[in-house]
C-alpha cells in the first residue's frame, strides 16, 4: 500500500523517492527530509513504487529498502536505472554478499539499519553532489547561500564570511531544526585529524551570530552542540 508525502520550500528542490515498508522508519525518514526541505514521496510496496515510475520519475535520488513486499530492492534497482535515478540502499541485510551485490549492481551507497539520520542526510547530499543533482542554493528566512560562488546575502546585502565560517553556517542550514554535536561539526569541517578543541567551533558560531544578526536562530545545546531553528 502506497503512502505519499510532498513538501516544497526548504533547503532546495531536490526530490527523493523513499521505498520502505517499515512505517516507523519511513516516518522518521519523512520527518527528517521535511526538516531539510526536500520534496519526497514514500512507498511501502516495491511493485507500487515500480508501477508509479512510468507516470512520475522526476526523482534526484531513491532510498530503497531491500526486503520489500511485491518486488525487492535489488529488482527495483533496475527500474531506477531506466530513469537514471541514483540509489542508496537502506537495509537490515548486513552481510557482505548483499552489500557487494547492491554496489556492483549500481547503487551509489549501502547503509545498514539502524542508522543515524544525520549520517543519512550527509550521504544523500554526497550522492546528489557526486551525480551533479545537488541544488546549489540554500535559503533560510531572509538569508541566501550560493554554494558555487560561496556568497551569502541577507535581505539582498552580501555578508562577508571567512571560509570556515561559511562551512559551519552551510552545515547548520542544511541540517536545520536538528541538533549538531560540536564534535560532528569539528570532524566534518576541520577534519578528524584536527588537534584543536571544540572551543574553535564556539568561536565561529559567535562570529556567525554577530555577522548575520541571527543570535536568536542559533540555539546552544549545553555540553552538546548547536541547532539552527527556522
Amino acid at each position: 500500500m502506497e503512502v505519499s508525502f510532498y513538501w516544497g520550500e526548504g533547503m532546495g528542490k531536490n526530490r527523493i523517492l523513499v521505498v520502505e515498508d517499515d512505517q516507523a522508519i519511513s516516518d522518521g525518514i519523512a520527518v527528517n527530509l521535511q526538516y531539510s526541505g526536500y520534496d519526497y514521496r514514500v512507498f511501502g510496496h516495491g511493485q507500487d513504487a515500480a508501477d508509479s515510475l512510468e507516470e512520475d520519475h522526476s526523482y534526484d535520488i531513491a532510498l530503497l529498502d531491500i526486503m520489500l513486499p511485491g518486488i525487492d530492492g535489488f529488482e527495483l534497482l533496475g527500474y531506477m536505472k531506466k530513469y537514471n535515478i541514483p540509489v542508496i540502499y537502506l537495509t537490515a541485510k548486513n552481510d557482505a554478499a548483499s552489500e557487494i551485490k547492491g554496489l556492483r549492481g549500481g547503487a551509489e551507497d549501502y547503509i545498514v539499519k539502524p542508522f543515524d539520520m544525520l549520517t543519512l542526510l550527509v550521504r544523500i547530499e554526497k550522492v546528489l553532489e557526486r551525480t551533479g543533482k545537488l541544488d546549489k542554493i540554500l535559503r533560510v528566512k531572509d538569508i541566501t547561500i550560493d554554494l558555487d560562488s560561496h556568497i551569502v546575502t541577507k535581505s539582498g546585502e552580501e555578508i562577508m564570511l571567512a571560509p570556515l565560517e561559511f562551512e559551519v553556517f552551510v552545515m547548520l542550514v542544511k541540517y536545520k531544526n536538528r541538533t549538531i554535536p560540536r564534535q560532528k561539526l569539528l570532524n566534518e569541517i576541520w577534519g578528524i585529524d584536527f588537534f584543536g578543541g571544540t572551543r574553535t567551533v564556539d568561536v565561529h558560531i559567535a562570529h556567525l551570530r554577530r555577522k548575520l544578526d541571527i543570535n536568536d536562530m542559533i540555539k546552544t545545546i549545553p555540553k552538546y552542540g548547536y541547532r539552527l531553528e527556522e
